[in-house]
């Protein structure tokens, strides 16, 4: 199956609501178009940052189909080589959970126009090696579009599983978002020895996934997801190039300065969730969650342009 070599830093955008818990289209669009025109090498619109827990269907498809149309529009943005289409970066969007509610998502995604899936494990059921095979199987047979699958949560595979799931044929990504180094070390080597598996592409997932890029690199895992560059793409692709260009000092300055004290912010403020203080961060006069989302227990707040300090 073809899909681009993903480049550049991976943009998660935050999903926006008013006061009565709608989504607020125009303000997507206009967060969407900020990060590509800044540089984004592809949209993972309604992930996790983008609070796909919260959404609706209908809501999902509303917010990839306007993804799609917002990178299409923008096509005079910087794209990173190797991407799918010459006048766009590609677009994935979330699917997962019980298998009749990911089938219809993954066809609501198709319908919007999206370029692949990012597939979130089976919900709260921690389901044997074999069945997460089985459901990732039954995604990629009822959609042409490539996945990406997301390992964590309910979903912790073992090397033989990885590399099974890795073989399919639709499936062209796995996201770490467990972060036992070992055990993933293990997965791209075997995987590597794939006939095909030079082409597989690796994604760091975890939190502040910066903290960790440079252990990740250690064993071949190049992509990662970045939630700063939803709030604050300069800081995001500075780090970014400063990897890329082996400046060790900028990057362990922003570790220093930026990234480990937001972390250590976050989880003080925030200890039940402290991988999506993101929300809170973005623009001004946009309703986001505080921690959990803003259909569950938390009630919405208002950010402005104080909060991003």
């Amino acid at each position: 199956m073809t899909f681009p070599k993903l480049q550049g830093v991976q943009f998660f955008p935050v999903t926006p609501f008013d006061t009565n818990g709608a989504l607020v289209e125009d303000l997507l669009a206009s967060h969407i178009d900020s990060g590509v025109r800044a540089g984004a090498g592809g949209v993972f619109v309604a992930c996790g940052t983008g609070e796909f827990h919260a959404l609706s269907p209908a809501e999902l498809e509303t917010a990839t189909r306007i993804a799609v149309e917002t990178v299409t529009r923008g096509a005079g943005a910087p794209v990173p080589a190797g991407s799918a289409d010459a006048d766009r970066i590609p677009v994935l969007a979330a699917a997962g959970g019980p298998v009749p509610t990911v089938l219809d998502q993954v066809a609501r995604i198709e319908r919007a126009g999206a370029d692949g899936i990012l597939l979130l494990p089976p919900y709260l059921v921690t389901a044997p090696q074999g069945g997460l095979l089985r459901y990732v199987e039954t995604v990629t047979a009822a959609t042409a579009l490539p996945v990406v699958f997301y390992q964590r949560g309910t979903a912790r595979l073992t090397v033989e599983a990885a590399v099974a799931i890795a073989a399919l044929p639709g499936v062209v990504g796995l996201k770490d978002g467990i972060g036992d180094i070992e055990l993933m070390h293990r997965i791209v080597r075997a995987v590597r020895a794939l006939p095909d598996g030079g082409d597989f592409q690796f994604f760091n997932g975890l939190p502040t996934a910066e903290m960790t890029v440079p252990a990740y690199q250690g064993i071949g895992v190049e992509l990662y997801s970045s939630a700063v560059f939803a709030f604050a793409p300069e800081i995001a692709l500075a780090f970014h190039r400063g990897l890329a260009n082996g400046d060790q000092t900028l990057v362990a300055t922003l570790l220093s300065e930026f990234y480990g004290p937001l972390v250590e912010s976050s989880a003080t403020r925030y200890p039940a969730m402290p991988s999506h203080w993101s929300r809170r961060g973005y623009g001004s006069g946009v309703w986001t969650s505080a921690a959990y989302g803003p259909r569950c227990w938390t009630p919405r707040r208002s950010t402005s342009p104080g909060s991003r300090n």
